[in-house]
């Protein structure tokens, strides 16, 4: 397992490199130039698409505009919206936030330019059932540029297919599941391979019904699940309305400036802070990462640029609307920079190990402890109900620069052992520092390890007790399930791509479904630590990212001339309201 996170993490650090993200912002920004500020028209003729105010019957597709965008909502909006924010937040600090705002914006004309793209050149020789994506703008579009260059695309395509389906095995797979095991372990005690046990089943019955059903159940789940977490978000808000201004501050304050480290929270430089924003900002909304035009390529439509405008409103809703209620109530709430939990029976010692073997000798790198502690209950509301057997704990030390954040606090992880007529003790993992530092105990305590959502949910229990024990585990089954699903369609269309050639392409979907479901019961175990969730999400957003922003840029020119043609005859008249 550490094998596999030090090559995630060497991989990561290349595509998640802060030159990369600014050449994803610039398409995004050019994007918003060359259309003409998309944005507005998403919020005002995207909003009437979907009511179906311009719906024709005849037209190919297998779903409607307001399924096909529910389908691609129950997508974006779900754990990334939770956890995604909480991590941003509590890894990259209230900054984070900003940068997320920023994606939203350039999201909007990202979205809409990808998924003009796809239905441009979607497959409809099967008008009930067609298939699209950027394999099939790279499959098509590199022909139609000439026929000499579809070898180019019909490569790319592949590509891309083989980095949707790592996306879909980690972020829209993998995330989902352990957020909500961890989530229902916090509050409920249930063993992890049990929510495991039961996210497989449901997630089996669903997707083998294909686009329609995932369609059916996303246009009746997503309105209602989205309502009810956004409606307890603006209570949670308004009963803590007056650290709102405050919050907004330190937001734009830390954006551009160093993250102090307080509480639970280990600080970071403003590059960190961007780094995460953007990373889950990304992540969540799928802006520019080529899964939602997959959806939305199944909608009922001849126009190709009615559906990319409908796709606008997707990072409005996702990152600027229900990321910013999460971020809220976390920051009002102050759960993100929390005081310990536990307090020492004594203060433990903090030891050298060993030297890490002969290339680190050279460095000089020293592997050191913190002593196993006994530990009680601190006046802390937060963690009474947290007491069992295997839960992770954090100390928070100052050991030299941390490579990550840029400054000198880091978390060491450690398990809770022990029973209420026992005792309570603490084991924790060992950590390094470089030559010369002798590390110390920064904060004077013990904290839980709250994970993505499980640390939303704990600022929901501050503003108003017991809200976030019920509120966020339930919407959290809701937005993972339908996540999943959602994104299970999305991989099943890169093995039909993939197969196509062989006429086997639907006959390696049911495959596809049986390990893409057995990959939820592996990931409840798999991962560790908030970290490595991190670690893994962002690796498979970061791959499509690399592969999808060129094949938007070089078909720009074709989507963004529809797209004038398009808005140009609705100003004439030639297009008009069927209802």
């Amino acid at each position: 397992m550490d094998a596999i996170v030090s090559v995630t993490s060497t991989i990561n650090s290349v595509i998640w490199h802060d030159y990369a993200l600014l050449a994803v912002l610039g398409a995004g920004v050019l994007f918003t130039f060359w259309n003409g500020f998309g944005q507005y028209r998403a919020l005002t003729h995207g909003v009437a698409v979907v009511t179906g105010k311009y719906d024709e019957k005849g037209d190919p597709g297998a779903i409607n505009h307001f399924q096909a965008l529910s389908t691609a909502l129950s997508a974006t909006v779900g754990l990334g919206n939770i956890a995604g924010v909480a991590i941003a937040i509590s890894l990259g600090g209230p900054g984070a936030l900003f940068w997320m705002w920023m994606v939203g914006v350039v999201g909007m004309c990202l979205k809409m330019t990808e998924v003009t793209q796809s239905m441009m050149f979607r497959d409809t020789s099967d008008p009930g059932n067609p298939h699209g994506g950027p394999m099939w703008v790279a499959h098509r579009g590199f022909r139609r540029l000439s026929p000499a260059l579809a070898p180019v695309g019909t490569t790319v395509g592949v590509i891309f297919s083989l980095t949707l389906l790592v996306s879909t095995a980690t972020g829209g797979n993998m995330f989902q599941a352990w957020n909500v095991a961890d989530i229902s372990f916090t509050y409920f005690g249930l063993p992890h391979w049990i929510a495991g046990v039961i996210l497989t089943l449901a997630v089996g019955v669903v997707i083998v019904g294909g686009i329609r059903r995932i369609g059916e159940i996303a246009g009746r789940i997503v309105p209602f699940m989205c309502a009810a977490y956004l409606l307890a978000g603006f209570f949670v808000i308004a009963v803590n309305i007056a650290d709102v201004p405050a919050m907004f501050a330190l937001i734009f304050s830390e954006a551009f400036s160093p993250s102090e480290g307080v509480g639970a929270f280990i600080g970071g430089t403003a590059g960190y802070g961007f780094l995460k924003g953007l990373q889950r900002a990304f992540f969540s909304s799928e802006a520019g990462q080529g899964s939602a035009p997959i959806a939305h390529s199944a909608a009922k439509t001849e126009e190709p640029v009615r559906e990319g405008i409908v796709s606008g409103l997707e990072p409005f809703i996702d990152t600027i609307v229900v990321c910013t209620v999460t971020g809220l109530v976390i920051l009002t709430s102050g759960v993100w920079n929390r005081d310990p939990a536990l307090v020492y029976d004594a203060a433990p010692a903090i030891s050298p190990v060993a030297v890490n073997g002969e290339a680190a000798a050279a460095a000089g790198d020293i592997d050191w402890r913190v002593d196993p502690v006994g530990v009680t209950v601190s006046d802390e509301l937060i963690a009474q109900a947290q007491m069992r057997e295997g839960a992770i704990v954090f100390v928070v030390v100052e050991s030299g620069t941390n490579a990550e954040t840029g400054l000198d606090r880091s978390r060491v992880f450690g398990t809770l052992t022990g029973s209420e007529d026992a005792g309570w003790s603490v084991e924790f993992d060992q950590f390094s520092a470089p030559p010369g530092v002798i590390p110390a105990l920064s904060i004077d305590g013990v904290f839980f390890d709250f994970k993505g959502a499980s640390l939303t949910a704990k600022a929901f229990d501050r503003a108003v007790p017991g809200l976030g024990a019920w509120l966020v585990p339930v919407v959290a089954w809701l937005f993972a399930f339908s996540t999943i699903i959602s994104w299970g369609y999305y991989g099943e269309q890169g093995i039909v791509y993939l197969f196509r050639r062989y006429d086997q392409g639907q006959r390696a979907v049911m495959p596809y479904r049986v390990v893409y479901c057995l990959l939820i019961l592996l990931s409840v175990q798999f991962i560790r630590t908030q970290d490595e969730l991190d670690l893994f999400s962002t690796f498979g957003t970061g791959l499509m990212l690399w592969v999808n922003v060129p094949i938007m840029l070089i078909f720009a020119r074709m989507s963004m001339r529809a797209h004038h043609d398009y808005f140009g005859r609705l100003r004439k008249g030639e297009m008009t309201p069927t209802r």
